[in-house]
């Protein structure tokens, strides 16, 4: 019933951009803040983003600073990550998730079923 459905993901060449969505589906966003973390092969789970409730308040990642843009409506139940000038570091599995706080904790709650992300020529 609760869920967080993704969307955007795929193949780009580097350089190129990707817009991601996360659209709740059983509850209401605007009570939670949201993050986006990538997990690739041989990596550790790595926080991209995070936007508050009241999307006041943004963090971002140092490896994607200036070139990813998160942003949310309320209104449509949904928040995005634009990502630009993307490179091929930032191939990952990509997710969403509620953090348990209004504010960005920088912890998960729940989240989506993620999806692939590959820059790659």
């Amino acid at each position: 019933q609760v869920q967080l459905v993704q969307s955007g993901g795929g193949l780009v060449q580097p350089g190129g951009s990707l817009r991601l969505s996360c659209a709740a589906s059983g509850f209401t966003l605007d009570r939670y803040a949201i993050e986006w973390f990538r997990q690739a092969p041989g990596k550790e789970r790595e926080a991209v983003s995070c936007i508050s409730s009241s999307g006041g308040f943004t963090y971002y990642g140092d490896s994607v600073k200036g070139r990813f843009t998160i942003s949310r409506d309320n209104a449509k139940n949904t928040v995005y990550l634009q990502m630009n000038n993307l490179k091929s570091e930032d191939t990952a599995v990509y997710y969403c998730a509620t953090d348990p706080g209004s504010d960005c904790t920088f912890e998960y709650d729940s989240w989506g079923r993620g999806t692939q992300v590959t820059v790659s020529t």
